[in-house]
């Protein structure tokens, strides 16, 4: 009974412990050497930095793993709840780690380009560099499809939480509004180039701080393994 307990601290570590990860490669790494509308000063930047731009390709890797076994530990603990949603939950995290992960590769075309490292002679080094914004570009919306898919896996997993007796319901609320959050920004990035910055925008992002709250709670309090215990008989 107390492996399960064990299990669920173990899951919160690791979840906590992703998210330095994908804050380096999603947030640390397009403000540092990204700048828009300069696509000269861009690759460069990429080339002075090409180390740390591999490391945050390295980094955004390294997350989609951590995911994969993150939502299988959840799975387990969940799953006498509701086997089906529990079900749903992992489904919509695994389809989006093949989104990201492939998504990397936009970044590779990026280094490559900004280096010169290009077959044949069709393009000139101006010409490699200026394609350059549109991998990035292309990499940021792939992003942004992934984050459908990280918005609709915390809804079946808010609601298990909600409706499981070895867990507080404050968290399932949580992590139901974050999944909100996380549609209504990425569906209105999609359609709408010039959402960015606005009071909206502002207030969908501190929604997705709920999303922290379920981790730290699993890491720190456990879940009661008693009743746990019963909603497996």
């Amino acid at each position: 009974m107390n492996s399960i307990n064990k299990t669920a601290r173990i899951t919160g570590l690791l979840y906590i412990l992703m998210i330095p990860f994908a804050i380096f490669g999603i947030m640390y790494i397009p403000s540092t050497l990204f700048v828009p509308g300069d696509a000269v000063t861009t690759a460069n930047n990429i080339i002075s930095s090409a180390p740390l731009f591999r490391l945050g390709i390295v980094s955004a890797l390294f997350v989609q793993i951590g995911h994969i076994i993150i939502v299988l530990l959840l799975y387990s603990i969940l799953k006498p709840v509701n086997k089906n949603h529990a079900l749903l939950m992992v489904i919509f995290m695994l389809v989006s780690v093949p989104i990201t992960m492939f998504n990397e590769l936009n970044n590779f075309a990026a280094l490559f380009l900004s280096q010169g490292v290009v077959d044949g002679t069709a393009l000139t080094g101006s010409q490699s560099q200026g394609l350059v914004p549109l991998f990035l570009d292309l990499h940021a919306y792939g992003i942004l499809i992934a984050s459908i898919f990280w918005g609709l896996w915390l809804f079946p997993m808010g609601y298990l939480v909600f409706k499981s007796d070895f867990l507080p319901r404050l968290p399932g609320v949580l992590l139901m509004v974050a999944c909100c959050g996380y549609l209504i920004d990425s569906i209105c990035r999609l359609l709408l180039p010039i959402y960015d910055g606005t009071i909206f925008a502002t207030i969908v992002g501190i929604t997705l701080y709920g999303e922290l709250v379920f981790p730290f709670w699993l890491l720190i309090k456990g879940i009661n393994v008693e009743k746990w215990k019963k909603m497996t008989e």
